[in-house]
């Protein structure tokens, strides 16, 4: 499971769209990946743990591995258990966002100790900023 904390607005949905765009370019199929991004309304639903366990169930394909990136996590109640219950399938790529706060509060290393990589994400600073655009 990779962890990706950060700011708001520091990266951490763009570096997943980024890497669905490497994914596809390297022969992993549109049906293999799943996002949903819990800051969106439409995704509300899913913020119910049963619900959203179910939904990413149905969307697994079991010959081929997935590759599922949930965005901004904290908003689902009692995350910790879909992770975990898909963190245990042989088939499935697990990728979360969340806040600094939430992450950095030292909950999620209980939470899930020992079963994540955490990547911190801090926004560009002004020098890279000039570097990019030149």
């Amino acid at each position: 499971m990779k962890v990706v904390s950060g700011v708001r607005r520091s990266g951490k949905s763009t570096l997943f769209l980024l890497f669905c765009e490497y994914l596809r370019k390297n022969g992993v199929s549109n049906d293999q990946i799943i996002t949903l991004n819990f800051e969106d309304m439409a995704n509300e639903p899913l913020r119910d743990p049963h619900r959203l366990y179910d939904y990413l169930q149905n969307k697994l394909l079991p010959d081929k591995m997935n590759y599922i990136f949930l965005d901004e996590i904290q908003h689902v109640h009692d995350f910790e258990k879909v992770v975990d219950s898909l963190f245990i399938k042989d088939n499935v790529d697990l990728y979360l966002t969340g806040s600094n706060a939430y992450f950095l509060s030292g909950e999620i290393a209980t939470l899930l100790t020992g079963r994540y990589v955490q990547l911190n994400m801090l926004p560009l600073s002004f020098k890279e900023f000039v570097e990019w655009h030149k």
